[in-house]
């Protein structure tokens, strides 16, 4: 007779995913938005898990029946907790378009296993905007070889994409674009990626290659992600919602500080200088002290930066967006940096670095500044 898997986990005192889900569901209501309810979320997560494929396996010397993301769960509680308090920081719903729960196979001296990877979906990454409170709406549409599609930097507001909706087939995915309109009618960043700077970052996902990985199952979904995740680099996001000033005296984000004027399609490499100030949640603030009135960082140590960068899986073109996310002002060479800006990036590059995953620590630590 085959049991489940927590039957045969209960035999050896060992908790269950669902079980530990549960019992450190304090932890989790702490790091969740006020906005989500503990309970509701607590109960996607335990279902999250029954999702997915069935298979059959031993478990502590026993036949069980389970599905890919228990056992991988199972395998690592610890990096499944880890995960599962990850996805609740951001308050994104575990098992969906907003947040990815994978199997990954992992080598464990000569065998592997599977373990569970999260991944924030681009349907998380437009959530995150709409809570910011600037955005009116998200336009990210993938363009397939058959659909007409035509942008003209400085010319187009927007790009024109017209899809034959009685063709049988459109195609093979050709580019991926995404813009905000915020709440002004001001029209954001516009991004466009093509093949090209799609395959650049799925070269740099672990794993992207796995039979479990979105790149296999949801490219689409993927395509998407890769366009809402450049764009949020341009426009507020948070895991909060903001309340609008109707019914507090919270200030909503303004527009004007963070779209800037369109200036053609996001290329990876390209970087867009703001204003000269320090934005935090849409307000402005008192200015730092500027880079030449402080000690500039030594040629070496910008040289770390850049390494410790591509050692968190960084491409080189997207390192000053990046220094920019972690400093909270535009940053287009590496020398713009205090030299204790580099020493505080360095610290916090260095503990990514520590983790299983640099890149997937590197992108929490990038979420919680955007949120912060």
């Amino acid at each position: 007779m085959t049991a489940t898997v927590s039957t045969a986990v209960a035999k050896v005192d060992k908790p269950t995913p669902g079980s530990m889900v549960a019992s450190y569901r304090n932890d989790i209501a702490s790091v969740l938005p006020s906005h989500v309810k503990p309970e509701t979320w607590v109960r996607l997560a335990q279902g999250a898990l029954k999702k997915g494929k069935k298979i059959t396996t031993m478990v502590a010397g026993e036949k069980v029946t389970c599905t890919e993301l228990e056992l991988a769960a199972m395998n690592n509680l610890g990096g499944f907790m880890a995960t599962v308090l990850d996805a609740a920081r951001l308050g994104l719903e575990p098992g969906t378009e907003q947040y990815y729960l994978t199997p990954r196979k992992v080598k464990i001296g000569k065998e592997y296993r599977l373990e569970i990877l999260g991944i924030v979906g681009y349907q998380g990454y437009i959530e995150l905007m709409y809570r910011a409170g600037g955005i009116s709406s998200i336009v990210a549409e993938c363009v397939y070889t058959n659909d007409t599609f035509t942008y003209r930097p400085g010319r187009d507001a927007v790009p024109n994409h017209e899809i034959d909706w009685d063709a049988d087939e459109r195609g093979e995915l050709r580019l991926v674009y995404s813009y905000a309109v915020m709440k002004d009618g001001a029209t954001s960043k516009v991004v466009v990626l093509n093949r090209g700077a799609i395959n650049k970052i799925k070269a740099s996902s672990q794993g992207a290659n796995s039979e479990y990985s979105p790149w296999k199952l949801h490219e689409p979904s993927m395509w998407l992600k890769s366009a809402v995740r450049q764009l949020a680099k341009w426009v507020p996001t948070s895991a909060e919602f903001r309340i609008t000033p109707t019914t507090s005296t919270v200030p909503q984000v303004d527009r004007a500080d963070f779209a800037p004027a369109i200036e053609g399609p996001k290329v990876l490499g390209d970087d867009w200088v703001e204003a000269d100030v320090d934005i935090h949640d849409g307000e402005i603030v008192d200015d730092e002290p500027t880079a030449e009135q402080q000690p500039a960082p030594s040629q070496q140590k910008m040289a770390a930066l850049h390494a410790s960068l591509a050692d968190c899986g960084v491409e080189e073109a997207d390192r000053h967006a990046t220094l920019g996310q972690l400093t909270g002002r535009a940053i287009t060479s590496a020398s713009q940096l205090t030299r204790d800006e580099a020493t505080r990036i360095l610290d916090v590059l260095a503990r990514c670095n520590t983790a299983d995953e640099p890149a997937r620590a590197l992108d929490a630590v990038l979420a919680e500044v955007g949120a912060a």
